[in-house]
């Protein structure tokens, strides 16, 4: 299982909901059309294709960050890229469902 985990980018077990209620944003990379069929309260929805072109916002976000998708490989991607840009407390939720 920690494998998986490492594989997806979502390193080890972490409280999302705890880091939410303490004032994570949630950024949804889904495509506009599965976010608005469903999404976590609160989310911001900015598609990972699309992510390069809204870093300077993803950037005003802060930190801690909470990402999510439907099953956590969008969501990996996106980590990936928003910790090259310089946010230090990132965090692949997974499927976007855990957070609600």
């Amino acid at each position: 299982m920690g494998f998986i985990r490492k594989l997806f980018g979502l390193g080890p077990k972490v409280n999302y909901k705890e880091l939410v209620a303490n004032g994570a944003a949630i950024l949804d990379v889904r495509t506009e059309g599965e976010f608005e069929a469903g999404h976590p309260t609160g989310a911001i929805n900015i598609p990972v294709d699309e992510l390069h072109k809204f870093m300077p916002q993803v950037l005003k976000l802060g930190s801690p960050l909470v990402v999510c998708c439907k099953s956590g490989v969008r969501a990996s991607r996106a980590l990936s890229m928003i910790k090259k840009a310089g946010v230090k407390e990132v965090y692949n939720a997974g499927g976007w469902k855990s957070l609600k």
